[in-house]
């Protein structure tokens, strides 16, 4: 596609130029993604757009982003469950 953008005359910008000059080092299967993916996607937007109801705005896409990073956190944070005998402890000095 770049020879034919240049066989035309036209002049490359700075962006395509950095990556028609490192396209080696990209992977092939760069923009691959499955059906699962992209089922998945259409399900989260069919949701935002049930809680938004024709509404867009910039918080729908922030609500989007918030939202996948909350499914994709491994190392989510478990409670500890303490006794209020325990927290006293923990918290207010001991009288002596």
């Amino acid at each position: 596609m770049l020879t034919v953008y240049e066989a035309q005359g036209c002049k490359m910008s700075l962006k395509v130029h950095f990556l028609h000059s490192h396209i080696d080092y990209f992977p092939d299967n760069l923009g691959a993604f499955s059906e699962e993916h992209c089922e998945r996607f259409h399900q989260d937007v069919r949701d935002i757009e049930k809680r938004y109801q024709g509404r867009w705005d910039a918080n729908m896409q922030s609500d989007y982003c918030w939202m996948l990073r909350r499914d994709t956190e491994d190392g989510k944070r478990k409670r500890v469950r303490r006794s209020v005998k325990e927290t006293k402890k923990r918290f207010h000095r001991q009288k002596e």
